[in-house]
């Protein structure tokens, strides 16, 4: 969902239980307190209105599977609105003169018992839709909370995958170090033992000449 979406609708609710609270006290008021609760109510009701515009140009401009949700649940609340301003004109329109005052006062009590009854309906509606919008609101903290937490958690492993991808290119930069002192032995182990064979071959040799001619000499004597 659109948390801007959800802002307005939040406030739309809190407005329009307030316009239902406000409509129900005035149906029982008179003269110039009637007038001013009635003046009062209808700015209340502008600024619904202003609400349902913005939730509708916020609606329109999301992704198609979400903008018909919205859609549709703002076809609510113009409704409830609809309804909110059609009783405000039927207080608004109430023509004390035509009646006497005892069916005035039935009919006001008869029609007061009724409104309140229907406006208390709106309002456990408007409540209920506010307490669902509250709720969205939380569960959206919350997995931006988890989402946020898992990101941390993904580079905590990434820094200690760096750190051991680092230890091993020391431990292999030793061994490569390691190896070439290992060569190097091994090459001069390799020309000791070729210099060695040399040595022992023209020790061979000598001694072998030294015994031909200890032979060859030997009869002569």
């Amino acid at each position: 969902m659109s948390e801007v979406f959800d802002g307005y609708e939040r406030q739309f609710c809190e407005l329009s239980a307030n316009l239902s609270r406000q409509s129900t006290i005035a149906s029982g008021l008179d003269g110039e307190q009637k007038k001013q609760k009635l003046s009062e109510t209808k700015a209340g009701l502008e600024e619904a209105d202003t609400l349902i515009r913005k939730m509708d140009l916020e609606a329109r401009s999301l992704q198609p599977s979400i903008k018909a949700t919205l859609l549709a649940k703002l076809r609510e609340y113009k409704t409830d609105l609809n309804n909110l301003k059609n009783e405000v004109k039927r207080i608004t329109s109430t023509n004390v003169s035509t009646t006497s005052r005892e069916e005035l006062l039935e009919l006001g009590t008869v029609d007061s018992l009724a409104a309140s009854n229907d406006q208390k309906g709106r309002l456990l509606v408007t409540t209920e839709r506010l307490n669902q919008s509250t709720d969205r609101i939380t569960n959206s903290r919350k997995t931006l909370l988890e989402t946020e937490e898992l990101g941390v958690s993904i580079l905590q492993d990434l820094h200690q995958q760096r750190q051991s991808l680092l230890h091993a290119h020391s431990s292999l930069h030793g061994v490569d170090d390691n190896i070439s002192k290992s060569k190097k032995i091994l090459a001069a182990m390799s020309k000791r033992m070729s210099r060695n064979k040399w040595i022992v071959g023209s020790l061979m040799a000598a001694l072998a000449l030294a015994i031909i001619l200890i032979l060859y000499f030997k009869p002569t004597h």
